[in-house]
C-alpha cells in the first residue's frame, strides 16, 4: 500500500512510502521512515505527490504512539502555506518540535495544570455581564467575536468565563496574548481564577515543559495554553475556543523566518475548527474596525472601567512656551505637575519609546556620526553599558575614536532614551527610587515578576518605561504618565504609523488611575495641534477609525485592498536591483494588480546586506498566491541572493 508522507523539512510536497507493517495508518498519523542515511519523523499526507520519476519506494519503519494530527490541523496546515506562500514541510515544522513529536509519557507532570471545579469568586459587574450574556448566545460554533472596552474594564474576566464555559464540556482553549512580558502578570490571574498553574507557550519557555505542554494537549489532558504567536500551531485534540487578547497590537506579526499575522492565522484556525474566536481589545485594528462595520464580526463593548472608575484626565503640556535647561528634557511645568502626584504618593510613569541613552552620536569637530558598519541605522549609545549598539544585528562598539585633528571626539548625543530620561530624573528626585521598564532590563528570566511586585507594592516611585509598559499592565498606584516627546510624524514609508499612534498613546493612558483614583496623563509636545494628538484627549478612537477608513478606501490601501512584499537581499547593491528589475517582467500580469517598485528598502542595508522592495497591491478578493507561486517557483536565484515573501506585511522598513 502507497503512502505519503510529508517531513517537516523545506519541501512543498509529501513522499512516497509503502506500509508493510501491522498497524494501520489514516491520515495524520506519525511515522518513522528511512530518509537519506537517516530514520525521521513524518506525517502521514491525504494528498499523494504525481511524479512521471522512477524510484524505488522505501518501507515506513513504524508507526509513533502520539496522536494523530485532526483533519482540521491539516487542513490549517495546508491552506497556512498556500496563503502565507510557504512550503508546506515549513508549515507542518511550526506544529512539531524541533521537527520531531514527543512520546515520553509525563501523566504525572499533567496534574499541575488541571483546572479547579467550582470557582467563583469574581463578581461580573452590569456590563460584564451584558457582555457574558451576548457571547454565549452566540453559541459554540464558527463565529468572530470582538470584545472591546476601555483599558481597565475587566476584559479578561469576561472571557475567562467565556473559556471556563468551554473547559466545562470539555474542550480545550487558547489564549494568545502578544508579549512574552505579559505572560508574568497574567499568569497570576490565571491562577486565581482557574486554580491551577497556567502551560504557558512562547521562545522562553524551557524544552522540557514544552515536551509536557505538547504532549499534554495532544492528549487533551491540558485545557488551556496561553502563548505567544507560535502557540497557534499547537496539534490540540479537542480546542473549543480562541482568545486573542491585544487583537491591535503589531506583535502579532512575525516578520523573520517563516512570516505570518497570528490574528489572522488565529481567525482562519477557528473557522477550519468551527469554533468561536474572542478579538479582545481597547481599540480595534483598522482591519477589525472594518469587519465590525461590514457587520462581519459580532461586537460587544465594557463602555466603563471596572468598579467605575474614571480614565485620567489628559493635558497638553505645549513646549513652544516652556524653557528646557541644557541637556533637560522635562519642562519646568511637568515638574510642578508630577510632584502634586508624587505629594499624594502616586507612582508616576515617564514614557519614551525609545532604548538606551541617545538615539544617535556625533563628533562636535569632525562631524563624524557613529553608525552601524552592517545596517544602514545610526548607533544607538547606552549608557549602563557603555557602549554604542545597533537595535538590528546587535553588533556593539566603543565610543572611544580619534578625531581627524588627531584628538579624542568631542562627543555630542543626540536626542533623549531613556536612560538619559533616568538619568535627568536621578537629579531632580534623589531620593526617590526610579527603575527603567524596558526589554534590555527584562533580559533575565526572573527580572520581569521581580519588578513587577515592585511597582504592585509601590516599593519604586518612578518608572521609566517603553512601550512594553503600554500592554496589559496592571499597576495599582500608577496615576501620573508622561509622554516626554510626543511626535507623531513619521516615516513616509509606514502606512500604518497614525493608527500604530492611536493604539499607542490609547493603551498607555489606560494604565492610569485603574483603581478609581483620580488620574492624568501629561503630553509634552512641540505639535500641541496635532490631530492625532487631539483626538487622543477626546479619547474617542472611533472618529480616527472612520476618518483612517475612509483615506484607506481612497487610496486603496488594506482593508480594502491586500499587498505582498518581495525582499530581495544581497551582498552587492548592483547585482540585486538587476535581479529585482528582472524577476518584475517575471511575474504574473493580472488586472487590477499592480507592482509597485522595485526600490531600495528604506533601511538599504541591514546584517551587511542590502535590500530592495516590491509592493504588490491587489483586491481583496483575488487570492493571488496561486498565480503567484507558481512564478516564484519558476525563478532562479541566484547565489548570494535571498527573496524573501511577506504576505500583508506590517512592517515596511
Amino acid at each position: 500500500m502507497k503512502v505519503p508522507v510529508l517531513f517537516p523539512k523545506i519541501f512543498d510536497y509529501p513522499f512516497t512510502y509503502k506500509s508493510e507493517i501491522k498497524e494501520s495508518l489514516v491520515t495524520g498519523d506519525f511515522v518513522k521512515v528511512p530518509f537519506g542515511s537517516n530514520e525521521i519523523t513524518g506525517v502521514v499526507w491525504p494528498i499523494e505527490q504525481k511524479t512521471e520519476k522512477k524510484f524505488k519506494i522505501k518501507k515506513i519503519s513504524k508507526k509513533l504512539n502520539v496522536k494523530n494530527l485532526n483533519p482540521s490541523m491539516i487542513e490549517f496546515i495546508s491552506w497556512f502555506s498556500k496563503y502565507n506562500l510557504v512550503p508546506l514541510g515549513m508549515s507542518l515544522k511550526m506544529c512539531l518540535l524541533n521537527k520531531d513529536v514527543v512520546e515520553k509519557n509525563y501523566s504525572v507532570e499533567f496534574n499541575k495544570f488541571n483546572i479547579k471545579k467550582n470557582r467563583n469568586k469574581f463578581v461580573l459587574n452590569n456590563d460584564q455581564k451584558k457582555s457574558l450574556s451576548f457571547i454565549r448566545k452566540i453559541g459554540n460554533k464558527y463565529s468572530v467575536i470582538v470584545l472591546e472596552g476601555v483599558t481597565g474594564s475587566g476584559k479578561t474576566l469576561v472571557y475567562f468565563n467565556r473559556i471556563k464555559d468551554i473547559v466545562d464540556m470539555g474542550k480545550q482553549a487558547l489564549i494568545l496574548l502578544p508579549e512574552i512580558a505579559l505572560t508574568n502578570q497574567f499568569s497570576r490571574r490565571f491562577k486565581e481564577f482557574f486554580g491551577s498553574e497556567p502551560a504557558i507557550w512562547h521562545s522562553g519557555t524551557t524544552k522540557k515543559n514544552k515536551s509536557i505542554i505538547w504532549k499534554g494537549i495532544t492528549e487533551g489532558k491540558i485545557k488551556i495554553v496561553i502563548g505567544a504567536r507560535s502557540s497557534l500551531f499547537l496539534p490540540f485534540k479537542n480546542l473549543g475556543i480562541i482568545v486573542v487578547d491585544e487583537e491591535h497590537d503589531a506583535s502579532y506579526k512575525q516578520d523573520e523566518g517563516v512570516s505570518y499575522n497570528a490574528r489572522d492565522m488565529a481567525i482562519t484556525r477557528a473557522f477550519l475548527e468551527n469554533i468561536p474566536i474572542n478579538l479582545v481589545t481597547s481599540i480595534p485594528s483598522i482591519e477589525t474596525y472594518n469587519n465590525i462595520v461590514t457587520k462581519k464580526y459580532y461586537l460587544t463593548k465594557l463602555n466603563k472601567r471596572y468598579k467605575e472608575a474614571s480614565l485620567p484626565n489628559i493635558e497638553i503640556i505645549n513646549l513652544q512656551s516652556e524653557i528646557l535647561s541644557k541637556d533637560s528634557w522635562i519642562a519646568n511645568k511637568t515638574i510642578k505637575k508630577v510632584n502634586e502626584h508624587l505629594n499624594s504618593g502616586d507612582q508616576v510613569l515617564f514614557f519614551l519609546n525609545r532604548r538606551g541613552y541617545a538615539p544617535f552620536v556625533i563628533c562636535k569637530n569632525c562631524g563624524y556620526k557613529f553608525q552601524c558598519p552592517n545596517c544602514a541605522v545610526n548607533l544607538n549609545f547606552h549608557k549602563m553599558l557603555n557602549k554604542l549598539l545597533c537595535h538590528y544585528c546587535g553588533y556593539k562598539s566603543t565610543l572611544f575614536r580619534k578625531c581627524k585633528k588627531s584628538e579624542k571626539c568631542d562627543l555630542q548625543f543626540c536626542g533623549p532614551g531613556v536612560e538619559r530620561i533616568f538619568s535627568e530624573l536621578k537629579k531632580i528626585y534623589p531620593n526617590k527610587k526610579i527603575q527603567i521598564f524596558s526589554s534590555d532590563t527584562l533580559e533575565k528570566n526572573n527580572s520581569t515578576n521581580i519588578l513587577l511586585k515592585k511597582v504592585e507594592t509601590k516599593r519604586i516611585d518612578i518608572l521609566v518605561g517603553t512601550q512594553l509598559l503600554s500592554k496589559g499592565f496592571h499597576f495599582p498606584k500608577l496615576n501620573c504618565i508622561v509622554v516626554v516627546d510626543t511626535n507623531f510624524s513619521s516615516h513616509g514609508y509606514d502606512l500604518r504609523s497614525a493608527e500604530k499612534n492611536v493604539q499607542l498613546y490609547h493603551q498607555l493612558s489606560g494604565r492610569a488611575g485603574r483603581e478609581g483614583n483620580l488620574s492624568t496623563i501629561f503630553f509634552q509636545t512641540y505639535t500641541p495641534n496635532d490631530e492625532i494628538l487631539l483626538n487622543i484627549s477626546k479619547n474617542d478612537p472611533h472618529v480616527f477609525l472612520k476618518k483612517e477608513l475612509l483615506l484607506r478606501r481612497e487610496k486603496k490601501l488594506p482593508p480594502f485592498y491586500r499587498l505582498i512584499s518581495l525582499i530581495i537581499s544581497g551582498k552587492n547593491e548592483n547585482l540585486i536591483m538587476k535581479f529585482a528589475v528582472d524577476l518584475k517582467f517575471k511575474l504574473p500580469k493580472i488586472k487590477d494588480v499592480n507592482i509597485l517598485g522595485p526600490v531600495l528598502a528604506p533601511i538599504t542595508k541591514l546584517k551587511k546586506k542590502y535590500r530592495c522592495r516590491f509592493l504588490i497591491r491587489y483586491p481583496k478578493n483575488l487570492f493571488i498566491q496561486k498565480y503567484l507561486s507558481k512564478s516564484l517557483n519558476k525563478i532562479k536565484i541566484l547565489p548570494g541572493i535571498k527573496l524573501e515573501v511577506d504576505v500583508d506585511p506590517i512592517n515596511f522598513s
